[in-house]
């Protein structure tokens, strides 16, 4: 929309899923189930949309697959349809010639950002790294991406982040490496920088509201992370929506930790912690398949799939924590989505 200011909602704080790939059994893609998940998204009050991204499965880019332009194209249109202004990311992968070449792509469908992923160059030297970054920057702002070993990233300083952030048309970090150490990383080079424009958000899927209750005061400055983009809130969005209202500036009480403890719980089955995160897609793909907006949980690679016992741990925490689902405000909106 027409003087949206992407950079202040971002430092707001929004809530901001991280969009699956919907697929039919010939694991191709189902556009119908495809909108309905952004349209659900939209209407759960998400501030933004991430495409393209880890839970959209880095494999649309796959030559043999096609689908990174064309699952773009369908979040981007279902945007511009949308009632209230969405930050639109849009993920930014691969070696510095592939990197630049989404940047333009997604600038091109008119995305606010790229989530640019390292994992690609995890091995690569810190100028290098550097460099690579602000090529990209020089293309479309980034967010950077802090993440996590399991699936692909790699251990990136305190120095590294330092000279991250000294990057100008860096405009917020994803802090996403599950790890109390590496995120205090990020969260003190930006401070040190002083970069009060960097928003900061947390991916860490395991510590969701510890991280949105926590404040970081280094050296008589205070900095908190204000939103979270994040896979975990693929799923039940609209109960994220209004978790991140709850914890903003909020008074730490045991509730909201004990609340705290019940995400973890549920994000450790759904991401199939136990398996070292196998199962991650297939497992918010099951969610939104038992809320009748997936037709299965299919993916792209054949071999990825619920884990063993990973349907009943999913049973058991829907059965635990029901106030943590959406499943009545889905059922009820469910046909209108899907509506072609």
């Amino acid at each position: 929309m027409d003087g949206f200011d992407f950079r202040a909602a971002l430092h707001r704080g929004l809530a901001i899923p991280a969009h699956p790939l919907a697929l039919n059994a010939a694991r191709q893609l189902d556009e119908r189930r495809q909108r309905a998940l952004s349209r659900y998204y939209i209407a759960a009050g998400a501030g933004g949309l991430a495409v393209g991204v880890h839970t959209t499965q880095f494999a649309i880019r796959h030559a043999k697959v096609g689908l990174f332009e064309p699952v773009l194209s369908l979040a981007k249109e279902e945007m511009d349809r949308a009632s209230h202004p969405l930050v639109r990311i849009a993920g930014v992968c691969g070696e510095t010639r592939q990197a630049i070449t989404e940047a333009e792509l997604i600038r091109g469908l008119g995305y606010h950002a790229g989530l640019l992923s390292l994992a690609a160059m995890k091995h690569a030297a810190p100028d290098e790294l550097i460099a690579h970054c602000r090529a990209v920057a020089e293309v479309i702002p980034v967010i950077g991406f802090y993440l996590q070993g399991s699936v692909g990233g790699g251990v990136l300083s305190h120095a590294f982040w330092q000279r991250f952030a000294e990057i100008e048309n860096v405009v917020a970090i994803k802090i996403a490496p599950f790890n109390r150490y590496q995120t205090l990383d990020v969260v003190r080079a930006v401070m040190e920088v002083g970069r009060d424009d960097i928003a900061l958000y947390t991916g860490n899927d395991d510590n969701i509201v510890a991280d949105l209750l926590t404040p970081y005061r280094i050296a008589g400055k205070e900095r908190r992370l204000v939103g979270g983009l994040l896979g975990h809130w693929s799923v039940w969005t609209k109960c994220a929506v209004a978790l991140l209202e709850r914890c903003r500036n909020a008074e730490v009480t045991p509730d909201l930790l004990r609340l705290g403890v019940e995400v973890t719980d549920s994000n450790a089955v759904l991401f199939d912690a136990a398996n070292d995160f196998r199962g991650c897609i297939a497992g918010l793909h099951e969610v939104l398949r038992r809320q009748g907006l997936l037709e299965g949980i299919w993916c792209l690679d054949e071999g990825e799939g619920l884990s063993r016992h990973q349907r009943e741990e999913i049973d058991r925490v829907c059965a635990a924590y029901p106030h943590l689902n959406d499943d009545d405000f889905v059922a009820t909106h469910r046909d209108d989505w899907l509506k072609p």
